[in-house]
């Protein structure tokens, strides 16, 4: 295991310990059998679940600040991407959330009121609304930036240490999208 590889699992850990209630390793079905089926459902682990429990309220707080960015950013580049991005992220959590529900996970967020790396916080959010013109613009560009590269990181621990084909499917998809957007926001 590469150190890049070991240091993403541990940082996905520690945030899933530090998150997490109680509970433990457990495996939770996936999605049902088909009607009529006798198939065993197919199931995901602790890592798949903590993920899309993790990338929901991420993207949810992600989402909240580039709504404001459609009227107070400043450069008409940015807005521009940014409500590309809100799109884009916009259809990436419908994929999670039926991922989530696929996996019945609760429909809660266990992460409420957690700061965490990445994550765009109540306070950020307030600031962003209080924040005009060029301020603005560069809190915008650090947060979402921010929001980018951690969820890239915890997607790529997916990837390698997820159970769950959808999941790990996802989050492939997510890594490379994540790569682009970062790309994209370089360039402006």
């Amino acid at each position: 295991m590469t150190v890049r590889r070991l240091a993403a699992l541990l940082l996905l850990l520690a945030l899933l310990s530090s998150c997490a209630g109680e509970g433990g390793t457990r495996t939770v079905p996936l999605s049902g059998p088909a009607s009529g089926s006798s198939a065993p459902a197919p199931s995901t682990g602790p890592t798949d679940s903590a993920w899309v429990q993790l990338m929901i309220p991420m993207d949810d707080s992600a989402v909240a600040l580039l709504d404001l960015a459609a009227e107070r950013a400043t450069r008409t580049g940015l807005r521009s991407w940014a409500s590309r991005l809100r799109e884009d992220m916009a259809t990436e959590l419908a994929g999670l959330r039926a991922l989530r529900d696929g996996m019945r996970l609760p429909d809660t967020d266990v992460h409420q009121g957690h700061d965490m790396p990445g994550m765009v916080t109540a306070t950020d959010l307030e600031a962003a609304r209080s924040t005009r013109g060029e301020a603005f613009d560069r809190l915008l560009v650090t947060q979402i930036r921010d929001h980018l590269r951690q969820s890239e990181r915890v997607s790529r621990s997916e990837t390698s240490e997820g159970e769950a084909p959808e999941a790990r499917a996802r989050a492939r998809t997510l890594v490379a999208d994540r790569g682009e957007q970062l790309a994209d926001l370089a360039g402006l």
